[in-house]
């Protein structure tokens, strides 16, 4: 992999500890131990420079914020982006020393191409505990230091999100914590009133940092690292084999489907590394990156048949395929505003990618074209990938054998001069390696070409071949974007004893109103209940014991006897209603308020339009006739007696 060029975040001895802390020897592993002691001088020595580094990078943060000068904030940008460079090479110097067993087992046959993984947006700690609890004691009227543990679990989540673990349980983490994002955008966030939190992150690609109000920055953010952290994973992969590129070639494409969701959903973001053309420059490198893993699936050793004519012209059109998209990289990379803030790096890497794959899709049409196919089949399939796209049928290719092999040598001669172009763009923005993978993978493309080239040069070769047509770029293997699947993670709301969201939120108002006794009579307690959790009071018959009581049409019953009941499902308050004797039932309840009424004044009636579309209708009692007056809770009507012997109650009916 090449450096990210990640930006890191605050809090040098906090993460200095942390770097510490990865840098013990995994537990159960000892094949290390002959060089333990070699192995900690150089993490000491390491960690001496990170210490070094973050301290400089604190002072050039304060004078960023502190200065209003614009030349001098741009050249403080510019020392963050080399310190956070010369930091991220150190981490992953670090993080390669502790994976020191992974580099040492044996060298399998290919070398893989190096993957642009995408570093992870960093973050401050957050205290929540004050803007939560002014919201919970003073909209919803809720005991506020009852939701200590509740804070809490948000605080360590939040915590434990800053430092995701390179893995599916990584993964996980950051989904969970993005569906507790989403349960408190629902029940505590409106459109005229934010949290009044200060959320600050930093951006990926410059390190400078970035702050909103906004929830949906920290929304965001989290989003940004759930792409991140798939780039990662699948340029970890293993892609020697058809399992390892699957598996990179599937990060990838979840990758591009969370920049993508990104782009779609947050548009106003503060920092560069979220904006429309950089998640769109990034969408393209992940899809670009998936592209390549699926060719390499398909180049990778074959037990039967290694020169089949139809199955190097697949890899032909799947290599210009791969090229191509390089290629548009490459073209949004080198644009504004992309271009002033993308790693240099990467530009070059992916432009070395276009090179060397569009040489590759030459050097296997050059395969096909010499392993002197002489089926009509394999002739039709030789001239539509040599053909240009706009002709239904390519050129007539020669039908000899020497004008193939000519056509042949004029193709590796295209590949030859595209990896020599590809290793001098190389040579000019090398990544600072201590073992080059790229070049070798460059060089050995080279050696294998040239080889192939001095196999066909004839001594009394004197003509030279025409020139190459284009391979067309095609693949069979089409991937689609995939979005992250939130509803995987199963995430209970954490505030979950505030009540449900369609009721209890910052966007609802509403007054709480008991305990209040409502006594059973004749025709029962006087009133008729709808919906789940919570449970809704349809209908009040004027003059019975609800009415009396102060009950009214739209009131929402949150507590039965002293119990909460804001969860509680129809039928389980009407059978704690039922068992109440002669004393009769104590009710506390919650009246809707319309949002421009303040909380202590106006009419209890709500408008509940909105609110009873979402609720689940059902009616405890008999049916309520139109045009008539609904019929009280676990009232016997004499129709009731007649259906039901013993007066049992008749089964729940819609109105």
């Amino acid at each position: 992999m090449i450096p990210e060029d990640r930006r890191d975040g605050p809090g040098a001895g906090e993460e200095s500890t942390q770097l510490q802390a990865a840098g013990s020897v995994r537990k159960g592993c000892d094949t290390l131990a002959a060089q333990t002691g070699h192995l900690q001088s150089r993490r000491a020595r390491i960690h001496q420079q990170i210490n070094k580094e973050l301290r400089m990078r604190t002072g050039a943060e304060n004078l960023y914020r502190a200065s209003s000068n614009a030349r001098v904030r741009e050249t403080v940008a510019l020392e963050l982006s080399y310190v956070n460079s010369n930091l991220q090479l150190l981490k992953e110097e670090l993080e390669e020393l502790n994976c020191s067993v992974d580099t040492e087992m044996p060298e399998r046959e290919g070398i893989a191409v190096p993957m642009i993984p995408l570093g992870l947006k960093e973050t401050k700690e957050l205290d929540w505990s004050t803007a939560l609890k002014e919201l919970i004691s003073g909209h919803f009227g809720e005991d506020s230091a009852s939701y200590e543990t509740e804070i809490r679990e948000l605080t360590d989540l939040r915590q434990a999100v800053r430092t995701p673990s390179r893995s599916e349980s990584g993964l996980e983490l950051l989904t969970a914590y993005y569906n507790q994002l989403c349960f408190l955008d629902a029940r505590f966030v409106t459109p005229a009133q934010s949290l009044g939190l200060l959320f600050q992150w930093y951006d990926s690609l410059t390190g400078v940092p970035a702050q909103q109000r906004a929830l949906a920055f920290e929304k965001g953010s989290v989003l940004f690292n759930i792409g991140a952290l798939h780039t990662q994973i699948g340029a970890r992969q293993d892609r020697s084999c058809p399992a390892g590129t699957n598996r990179a070639a599937e990060s990838f494409q979840r990758a591009a489907g969370a920049f993508s969701l990104l782009r779609e959903k947050f548009s106003h973001a503060p920092s560069p590394d979220m904006s429309p053309a950089s998640l769109s420059m990034l969408q393209q490198l992940m899809t670009a990156q998936a592209q390549e893993c699926v060719f390499e699936g398909l180049s990778l050793p074959a037990p039967a048949a290694p020169h089949d004519c139809v199955a190097q012209l697949r890899l032909a059109q799947e290599a210009a395929q791969v090229a191509a998209q390089y290629e548009l990289v490459h073209q949004n990379m080198t644009r504004p505003p992309v271009c002033s803030y993308v790693p240099f790096p990467w530009t070059t890497l992916v432009h070395v990618k276009a090179k060397h794959f569009r040489a590759l899709a030459h050097y296997h049409a050059a395969v096909a074209l010499c392993d002197s196919p002489r089926a009509e089949a394999e002739l039709l399939a030789l001239e539509q990938v040599l053909g240009p796209p706009c002709e239904p049928r390519g050129p007539v290719l020669p039908q000899e054998h020497e004008e193939r092999r000519k056509l042949g040598k004029a193709h590796l001669k295209r590949a030859i001069l595209g990896q020599e172009e590809a290793l001098r763009l190389h040579a000019v923005g090398r990544a600072l390696r201590r073992l080059d993978l790229l070049q070798a993978v460059l060089g050995q493309a080279l050696q294998r070409s040239l080889t192939r080239y001095s196999e066909l040069d004839l001594e009394d070769d004197f003509f030279e071949a025409t020139e190459a047509p284009d391979i067309q770029p095609k693949t069979h293997q089409r991937l689609e974007l995939r979005a992250p699947s939130f509803s995987r993670v199963k995430a209970a709301d954490i505030f979950h004893r505030l009540g449900p969201l369609s009721v209890f939120s910052a966007k609802n108002r509403w007054r709480l109103a008991g305990p209040v006794r409502v006594t059973r009579g004749d025709g029962g307690f006087g009133f008729t209940l709808r919906g789940d959790s919570p449970v809704l009071i349809a209908a009040v018959i004027p003059g019975g014991h609800a009415a009396a009581a102060g009950l009214q049409e739209g009131d929402y019953i949150v507590s039965v006897n002293g119990q909460p009941c804001k969860w509680w499902r129809h039928a389980e308050v009407v059978a704690q209603l039922k068992g109440v004797g002669d004393e009769g039932a104590s009710l506390q309840v919650v009246t809707l308020l319309p949002s421009a009424e303040p909380p202590s004044t106006g009419d209890r009636r709500p408008a509940l339009r909105g609110l009873l579309r979402n609720q689940k209708e059902c009616v405890w009692g008999t049916s309520v006739p139109a045009r008539a007056s609904p019929r009280p809770l676990l009232g016997r009507s004499r129709k009731g007696k007649r259906d039901k012997p013993g007066g049992e109650l008749p089964p729940a009916a819609h109105p």
